[in-house]
């Protein structure tokens, strides 16, 4: 791991004094330390101050996080329901080793009447210097957060099968290793049913009238979509069409050029969430990414982000790839990571150009550290092109073709072609 680390630590009054004795320690050692509290030894309520650690890690304000209470155990299961994060009590060096290495936990809490100050010492350092680095402990941290990313979502679909495991598990194995697809491999086909849970059916033309979101709702509905995107204005109409129906309603903010104020956006994003929006579609702002203003790009999109999880809703960042370079797609990967975003997704649509699988390859690696989804979005009409994405490292995908992309998934055609062509 980096050096040096920033960690969020915080405590309840009966772990206020090891908290206290902690922080200098930490401090030492070089690394950068936020104290989130409690203050003093009278009576407080640890998930208070579990869940403002585990916020920080989430949010990307701090790499690691720890919570002291008595036991360290109901802080633990306090910050693992935040989003993110993994949290793990632990009582000896080698529990924070493994916590660590096979766990990928960011988020230790401890005992206060279990240990004592040298133990506390040591688990500590020994959980910072140790990172989760092999593929085979990478791909089963992915599922732990592929269960967590389907409770977020209320899906209540089928279980995943085994060689649905196996998949993933083998997909993680590659973007771990900075791979996309390699040379040659044949894309593999998706079932129908498959399909229809990666797209969100979008509709976000200018002329679009209150019939146009009814037929796409309907639509939405008679496949079984994901999701419909629409306009903010649009998101209580659709969200009251969609009412008893597993399909979600997303809205994009700051769409489609992404030049306006962080507080507007941060404004669009509660009113949508209010009208019941469960996912937001944020522009980054492109301009301020290519001057190299990192902070109010990271400004920007935290301001969304955190009236998402205020609103338990997930939130995609539109990077507009077509008009960055390399380096700035990297650094816009980077950004909405530190921001605690849940995707990153690539175009709106309306510039220059749509995904490539080469930009979605590139996002995928970058973002995998904080296992981030990755939409694909402009440009996708086809089945083979839903494909192509998926075997690229998309994990959604954004398209106003759905339907007849259904229609070649039910029937087949594309997979008629055995894969060429793609």
């Amino acid at each position: 791991m980096k050096h040096p680390i920033s960690i969020a630590i915080g405590s309840d009054h009966g772990g206020f004094e090891l908290k206290q004795q902690l922080i200098p320690f930490l401090r030492d050692l070089g690394h950068r330390v936020e104290d989130v509290g409690t203050n003093s030894k009278d009576a407080v309520d640890y998930p208070r101050f579990a869940f403002a650690v585990a916020s920080k890690v989430s949010g990307g304000a701090a790499d690691i996080g720890i919570v002291i209470d008595g036991a360290g155990i109901g802080s633990a299961m306090t910050a693992n329901k935040v989003p993110g994060v993994l949290a793990a009590a632990c009582y000896s060096e080698a529990l924070a080793k493994n916590a660590r290495e096979h766990n990928g936990a960011n988020v230790l809490t401890l005992g206060a009447g279990q240990i004592d100050l040298a133990a506390a010492k040591q688990i500590a350092n020994t959980f910072l210097t140790h990172e989760c680095t092999v593929d085979r402990h990478l791909a089963r941290v992915q599922l732990i957060k592929g269960v967590e990313g389907r409770f977020m979502s209320s899906s209540s679909g089928a279980d995943l099968s085994p060689e649905d495991v196996q998949r993933i598990a083998e997909r993680v194995k590659q973007l771990m290793a900075g791979k996309g697809v390699a040379p040659g491999e044949m894309h593999r086909p998706l079932a129908a049913e498959q399909v229809a849970k990666l797209i969100d059916h979008t509709l976000l033309k200018a002329e679009a009238t209150p019939a146009d979101v009814e037929k796409l709702c309907a639509e939405a509905k008679k496949f079984g979509f994901w999701s419909v995107c629409v306009n903010s204005s649009y998101v209580k109409q659709a969200k009251a069409l969609l009412r008893d129906t597993r399909v979600k309603v997303c809205a994009v903010v700051g769409f489609p050029l992404g030049a306006m104020e962080p507080q507007i956006k941060a404004m669009e994003t509660r009113k949508a969430l209010r009208d019941g929006a469960g996912e937001i579609d944020m522009v980054i702002n492109i301009g301020a990414l290519k001057a190299k203003d990192d902070a109010t790009v990271l400004r920007d999109i935290r301001g969304v982000v955190e009236n998402c999880k205020d609103g338990r809703a997930l939130c995609k960042v539109i990077l507009e790839t077509s008009l960055l370079n390399e380096e700035e797609k990297i650094r816009a990967c980077q950004l909405s990571m530190k921001a605690g975003a849940d995707f990153v997704k690539t175009s709106t649509g309306f510039s220059t150009g749509g995904a490539t699988a080469d930009d979605i390859a590139l996002m995928a690696r970058t973002v995998a550290p904080r296992k981030l989804g990755v939409k694909a979005s402009g440009g996708i009409r086809t089945y083979a092109d839903v494909v192509k994405m998926v075997s690229a490292g998309a994990t959604r995908v954004g398209c106003s073709s759905s339907v007849k992309i259904m229609e070649e998934a039910v029937t087949g055609v594309a997979q008629a072609s055995g894969g060429k062509g793609y």
